[in-house]
């Protein structure tokens, strides 16, 4: 079922420094709210910078909708002290607002009057907001306005130099990408752990079930919230943010080249649905960048994907084509609800060795009928996580295996990893939190979802979600005078909208033109 990797962490214990030099980085999305927990009907705060240029503070769909991003880093201490000047220097210019701790936003019966995203008029400004225009008209904007965690990861290229090697790739680049795919793979098939583990949204207002598939009997609190009694992150779901399915896509994430092939061909290629909505209002405006399937490429929306930074006009498709792959994007974590920033170290030290298991694992090339397989374990999760005696598909649709079955296989290797990272630290961390986060497959109640569950029926998401807001507001205002970086974002701040101007005075072509080049 779940491959023997022995010697292979046998070979990772004679050679240690393979694991040295990872680096990470965070993306934070949280919405800015009033006093009493309704959505912020204030503009990007200028003191905090222009959304468009700022390199750490920007928004995602919503103007109320932040998103912090920390530098990457190897050092996990360092990420986590930038994420929460991050969120220190946000509170100082926001006095008057709150940020909210939960993935899904709060509204009692009346939908919330939302924003979407300005960046100024420059054609680069006006482009990011015609983009969330068409995702606005093709999904609806209340879905866009839920929040995650993304977790950028990526193993020293000392490591894959010196992995398995495969006589069948030419170069390093295609050896890089194939041992990225290989754990790309392995994160579908395995990755549901994650929200078992750590999903914090197991309830959703009323509103985001009108217009889903009711496959599960909810339940209803006395704030018209829902909820099911074993649920782990129904963000995951299709009752949070989905759009195209992968499976019609069929991008199958097997080899570099087709899997470039296929995500180009869904962004050039018609929608129906999506013609219908039209391109342009009566006035002219545009109501969506084209009418493709996909408008740009941030809209693939998967729970892991294949990453490289970019050059100055260059897109990420031909940058994976040129360069090959250079970390993984995890999208699969809600908002910690229980942490200031919404994620805690603990977390991440899973993080660390669940991907470098995923790494480890033999991988085999995955079609259709897998990815349905893997699909169906996701929702089981997703949905019935906690449910006792809970069992997931192994190979095929006869074969299952309860939960804490399978968690005793990948913990003990876990473990194992766990204690190579300890030694070549000379501490017991990543051992520390793999004990502790194994408990919670024999214990569900430990798990994030439940904890969250059990507040949320007691005392309800907006009298929570606003306790909790209030109480880290406090905290980052108190300890603003420790904001180790707050020059540099005072600088960054500024420099930004600066930076915003120059990009606007320099315009020559017509949005028009400048879509049609893109």
């Amino acid at each position: 079922m779940i491959q023997d990797i022995s010697e292979k962490i046998a070979w990772l214990k004679i050679n240690p420094k393979m694991l040295e030099g990872i680096f990470r980085g965070i993306e934070r999305e949280t919405l800015r709210i009033e006093k009493n927990g309704n959505f912020s009907k204030n503009t990007h705060p200028h003191l905090i910078g222009s959304s468009l240029t700022h390199k750490w503070i920007t928004t995602d769909f919503a103007e109320n909708l932040l998103e912090f991003i920390t530098p990457t880093s190897n050092n996990i201490d360092y990420l986590l002290s930038f994420l929460t000047d991050l969120h220190r220097f946000t509170a100082s210019k926001i006095k008057n607002e709150r940020m909210w701790p939960f993935s899904i936003p709060y509204f009692c019966n009346k939908k919330p009057k939302i924003q979407i995203a300005q960046y100024g008029t420059s054609n680069l400004g006006k482009m990011k907001n015609t983009y969330r225009k068409g995702l606005k008209n093709r999904y609806g904007d209340v879905i866009n306005t839920i929040s995650g965690i993304h977790y950028n990861f990526s193993l020293p290229l000392f490591f894959w130099k010196n992995w398995k090697k495969d006589k069948n790739k030419k170069n390093n680049t295609d050896y890089v990408s194939s041992g990225y795919l290989n754990l790309i793979r392995n994160y579908y098939r395995f990755g549901w752990i994650i929200p078992y583990l750590f999903g914090s949204s197991p309830a959703v207002p009323s509103h985001f079930l009108k217009n889903a598939k009711k496959k599960y009997k909810f339940k209803k609190n006395k704030e018209n919230i829902l909820y099911l009694p074993w649920s782990t992150s129904l963000r995951l779901s299709d009752i949070g943010y989905t759009n195209t399915n992968i499976l019609d896509l069929n991008i199958m994430f097997n080899d570099i080249h087709e899997y470039i092939e296929s995500f180009k061909k869904a962004l050039e290629t018609p929608s129906k649905k999506f013609f219908n909505i039209g391109l342009k209002d009566l006035d002219g405006n545009f109501k969506q960048l084209n009418t493709n399937i996909l408008q740009i490429e941030n809209e693939l929306y998967t729970q892991i994907r294949p990453k490289r930074k970019t050059k100055i006009g260059e897109s990420l498709l031909e940058a994976l084509k040129n360069q090959g792959i250079e970390y993984v994007e995890i999208r699969s974590l809600d908002i910690n609800p229980f942490s200031p920033i919404g994620i805690s170290k603990k977390q991440i030290l899973l993080l660390d060795l669940f991907l470098i298991w995923c790494a480890l694992i033999d991988s085999p090339k995955i079609d259709k009928n897998d990815f349905i397989l893997v699909t169906k374990n996701w929702e089981r999760i997703i949905y019935e996580g906690r449910k006792p005696n809970q069992k997931i598909y192994i190979n095929n649709q006869n074969e299952t295996k309860t939960l804490i079955e399978i968690s005793n296989i990948i913990f003990k290797d876990l473990n194992e990893i766990a204690l190579i990272l300890d030694n070549n630290s000379n501490n017991l961390l990543y051992q520390t939190a793999c004990k502790e986060i194994k408990s919670f497959f024999q214990n569900p109640d430990l798990t994030y979802s439940a904890k969250c569950l059990k507040f949320l029926i007691k005392k309800g998401m907006k009298k929570t979600g606003l306790f909790l807001a209030n109480k880290y507001h406090k905290k980052f205002i108190n300890e603003n005078h420790l904001n180790l970086n707050q020059n540099i974002l005072e600088k960054e701040a500024k420099y930004s909208l600066q930076k915003q101007e120059n990009i606007e005075k320099e315009d020559i072509l017509s949005f028009e033109e400048y879509i049609k080049m893109k």
